[in-house]
């Protein structure tokens, strides 16, 4: 029985958190989506940056060995 009370406690406990959740507008949502896919984009253009980068870098090792 007490499994069962604190369940239903923690359970009660999160049902009042999410009453007092503030959801965002769609302007908000919509900012907050731009910034994650620009932040995607820029991360993944580095990471093709530094790929050449070490590629070149390799090939020159291997061609001079």
């Amino acid at each position: 029985m007490n499994f069962i009370k604190k369940t239903k406690e923690y359970l009660n406990g999160v049902a009042a958190e999410g009453k007092r959740v503030t959801w965002p507008g769609k302007r908000e949502l919509w900012e907050s989506t731009l910034v994650v896919v620009s932040f995607i984009f820029i991360l993944a253009l580095t990471t093709l940056v530094c790929d050449k980068v070490i590629e070149g870098f390799l090939k020159i090792v291997h061609a001079g060995a």
